[in-house]
């Protein structure tokens, strides 16, 4: 039997945002368990970190994946102008404007600047420092962001414009447009389609990394309009049907479930694994498409087992994946070797609805040009609901995506999550539950949650107490549930870093410290197996 191995993921960043312990409190790291090829075990250890951190804003848990540092598009509706333009740099986030004259972000150098905020003002903008925030913009006359140097950005919101694009730089967002006239992207090494809803126009020329946005009535740069499924840069993230974004409010319960919340530490406080790019807590993805080929190598031997085979147009090698070398590891080029080190690409071609996913686990630093080295790369196509081989794991230790169970800034800016949202659990037992494919456990205790467990907040859970963020992020938990993808701290709940969470965090950490483990009931979504393990 294949053993998981488990891995804790303490790193620091560099350009990537990854979990670390941010200022005040004290933090419990999570882990990463992965599959192992045959054999009895890969190694590793089936330890724990405990449970949920308290006090403060700390940290730790699992690496949760996810960010927005790399691109955000702009959404205008309405207005005269909402745009990004970016010379140079390596990401820049859209602007966001509502009945104003002009909503835009201008970047030159740096690695990438965000859009701004501006309420009934005339300029709301930032220049040079470290990290910029992506913003909302209603009723000024101007509310743009100019960023020299710096280092991140969050994307932004934006309703009122004619026309919202992106010109050259290294990596840019493409526009969503509702009611506009064009959205797009054109230039640089790297562009990213777009979307309209009512728009002339969405298109994107040329590039190789970077990812445009979507919205509809000026929702969003990232999530799609009401009722529709969750978007990321253009693409929709799986179908309508597809387990991550299925209304499980009114399924019947598993009558295994009291047995398993028992196991699970069921007084611990939930705690949002996810913070800012300034702080590194959380785990940044990229989108883009026309990025060449690289050919991965495995460190691991069940890489070449249970990875993905995309063979290399010339040559024997049967992995070639399209993930730029300059795509941000967890952790950053500075992370310990053997951490978690996720990098995760969404390849746009195809959107919205035949993008694809790539996520590999601990890939280490590209050197030369001579492509990837990782323990395991996984490709998700997001037009279909095809499950990963029984058995065989991913970026994440269940063999489930990482991105589609994100927390992510700009859906919960726009008051509504539309999928399951992935959490972790400290111990849990060699099995697991579809759409999982894996273990990250040896444990014959079948009282232990599999991987893949479905749970939902109770209807019967007042929420009137709470607001904000931690209201829609209750309200999610409530009709979509959460997925149980690894073992790692109990009860974290995984996000994107975005330095727009910044004026959140302190009242998502106190708000969520209200939510227990005992406040959810487990849903029946089918049997655990342990084909292939």
């Amino acid at each position: 039997m294949k053993q998981a191995v488990l891995v804790w993921s303490v790193a620091l960043v560099l350009l990537a945002c990854s979990n670390g312990t941010p200022k005040g409190g004290s933090g419990s790291g999570g882990s990463v368990a992965q599959g192992g090829a045959g054999g009895s075990s890969s190694g590793g250890t089936a330890g724990s970190g405990g449970g949920a951190a308290t006090g403060g804003r700390s940290t730790g848990g699992m690496s949760s994946v996810g960010g927005v540092n790399a691109t955000g598009g702009a959404s205008p509706s309405g207005g005269a102008t909402g745009g990004a333009t970016t010379t140079g740099g390596r990401s820049s986030g859209g602007a966001s404007s509502s009945g104003g004259a002009t909503g835009g972000a201008t970047t030159t150098g740096g690695r990438s600047s965000g859009g701004a905020s501006s309420s009934g003002g005339a300029t709301g903008g930032a220049t040079g420092g470290r990290s910029t925030g992506g913003a909302i913009s209603s009723g000024g006359a101007t509310g743009g962001a100019t960023t020299t140097g710096g280092r991140s950005s969050g994307g932004a919101i934006s309703s009122g414009g004619a026309t919202g694009g992106v010109t050259g730089g290294k990596n840019s967002g493409g526009a969503s447009s509702s009611g506009g006239a064009t959205g797009g992207a054109t230039g640089g090494t790297s562009s990213g389609g777009a979307l309209g809803s009512g728009g002339a126009t969405g298109g994107a020329t040329g590039g190789t990394s970077s990812g445009g946005a979507i919205g509809s009535g000026g929702a969003t740069g990232g999530t799609a309009g009401a009722g529709s499924v969750p978007t990321i840069a253009g693409c929709n993230i799986f179908p309508a049907d597809n387990p991550w974004n299925t209304d499980i409010s009114g399924y019947s319960l598993d009558p295994n479930g009291p047995t398993y919340l028992a196991n699970m530490s069921p007084t611990t406080a939930f705690h949002p694994d996810w913070g800012t790019v300034t702080e590194e807590y959380g785990i940044p993805f990229l989108t883009g498409t026309g990025a060449t080929p690289q050919p991965m190598t495995w460190n691991e031997d069940w890489g070449a087992t249970e990875s993905d085979p995309l063979p290399c147009t010339t040559g024997s090698n049967q992995f070639c994946y399209p993930i730029p070398l300059n795509a941000p590891i967890e952790g950053g080029p500075t992370a310990a070797t053997d951490s978690d080190r996720h990098v995760l690409y969404i390849d746009t071609a195809g959107a919205p609805n035949t993008c694809t996913l790539y996520e590999l686990y601990n890939a280490q630093n590209p050197t030369g040009g001579s492509g990837w080295t990782a323990s395991n790369g996984a490709i998700f196509h997001l037009g279909s609901d095809a499950l990963r081989t029984d058995g065989w794991t991913s970026a994440d230790a269940a063999g489930l995506p990482i991105l589609p169970g994100l927390v992510r800034y700009d859906e919960v800016m726009a008051g509504e999550i539309r999928h399951a949202i992935r959490f972790t659990i400290s111990q849990s037992q060699q099995g697991y539950i579809h759409p999982a494919t894996h273990a990250a456990s040896n444990s014959s205790d079948s009282s232990l949650p599999p991987m893949g467990l479905r749970l939902r907040l109770k209807a019967s859970f007042a929420t009137t107490s709470f607001s904000g963020p931690t209201l829609v992020i209750l309200t999610a938990m409530k009709k979509y549930g959460i997925i149980l993808a690894d073992n790692g701290s109990n009860w974290y709940i995984s996000g994107e870093c975005n330095e727009g969470w910044d004026t959140y965090m302190d009242d998502l950490v106190s708000g969520l410290r209200k939510v227990h483990g005992s406040d959810f009931e487990v849903v029946d979504t089918g049997v655990v197996s342990t084909a292939g393990l």
